[in-house]
């Protein structure tokens, strides 16, 4: 009997997790249409002269500070794979997070990748977020740099207690050449069932190639809004649900698009229409992590 109760809840949660995947990927498709703006490089850069440097992680050395950063949550299924600690690790002085499929893997056979976060280990609130990195290159998955709060579960109809924070999000590499070099920076409170609270701040497109040059995501978060960056270029702003007042911690992460450790077509494409998908794997790398409050 607990078996067949346990196959029925994979099967329910697959099924709800494939039609939020496509729900998903329907809105991601009407925002490409409406929503992406070309980063200004002929614009005022952040001036950074006006911050100091509070908090910074230049992933230099032989391994991860797991004093500082710790698997986000919990490792296990998420998603369309599993989150394992043993998927991230220092290398060339950058955190990498690997993305690849284990026929031998810590809970079984399937698609692995990480989520690391400082939640209990350094929480903040206010001040100018920056992430230096290069994209993983492989659709059906993305990476991201955000804040959250536990009190985004919170259904009170405010993100004053907390909301999370996309500074961004990386589903586009499977449009593939120009159309691909894209990020998305979005913003979620209100719990994350129907009643959850959502918006698209800004898709903002590069001109490099993102899954092979560095670039710099950054956000300054004040008491009255949120202001995205690019490479320093203000990208878009927002003060959605009403600003979190509250101490966030940071996540760097990879996703595989599914639900249930089993993989599904979602906004960011499907991982296994990756040439080779038994073969294929894709690296996140991540130069630094830094966080700035303003010089009083």
């Amino acid at each position: 009997m607990m078996k067949k109760s346990l196959i029925k809840d994979v099967f329910n949660s697959l099924t709800l997790g494939k039609l939020a995947n496509w729900l998903t990927a329907f809105v991601s498709a009407l925002l490409l249409i409406v929503n992406v703006r070309p980063v200004n490089m002929k614009s005022e850069p952040i001036n950074l002269d006006q911050y100091k440097l509070v908090f910074a992680d230049e992933f230099d050395g032989d391994a991860l500070n797991t004093d500082l950063w710790r698997v986000h949550n919990f490792e296990g299924v998420r998603k369309g794979g599993y989150w394992s600690m043993d998927q991230a690790s220092v290398r060339d002085g950058n955190l990498v997070i690997r993305t690849e499929y284990k026929e031998d893997g810590k809970f079984g056979s399937g698609w692995y990748t990480c989520g690391i976060a400082t939640q209990h280990t350094y929480e903040h609130k206010y001040g100018y977020y920056e992430c230096r990195c290069i994209l993983p290159k492989g659709q059906g998955m993305w990476s991201a740099f955000w804040l959250m709060n536990p009190n985004v579960n919170r259904t009170d109809g405010t993100a004053i207690a907390g909301e999370e924070i996309d500074v961004f999000e990386s589903p586009y590499y499977f449009r593939r050449g120009n159309a691909s070099h894209m990020v998305t920076s979005n913003l979620h409170y209100n719990g994350y069932e129907l009643q959850t609270k959502y918006q698209n701040v800004v898709i903002s497109k590069l001109d490099n190639d993102p899954y092979e040059n560095y670039n710099t995501y950054g956000l300054l978060w004040t008491p009255e809004e949120y202001v995205f960056y690019v490479n320093g270029h203000e990208v878009g702003r927002s003060s959605f649900g009403g600003v979190s007042q509250e101490n966030e911690y940071m996540i760097l992460s990879c996703e595989v698009d599914g639900a249930a450790a089993t993989p599904t077509f979602g906004w960011s494409g499907h991982i296994e229409r990756n040439s080779d998908p038994q073969n294929f794997c894709a690296e996140f790398y991540v130069d630094y992590v830094r966080v700035y409050d303003p010089v009083e």
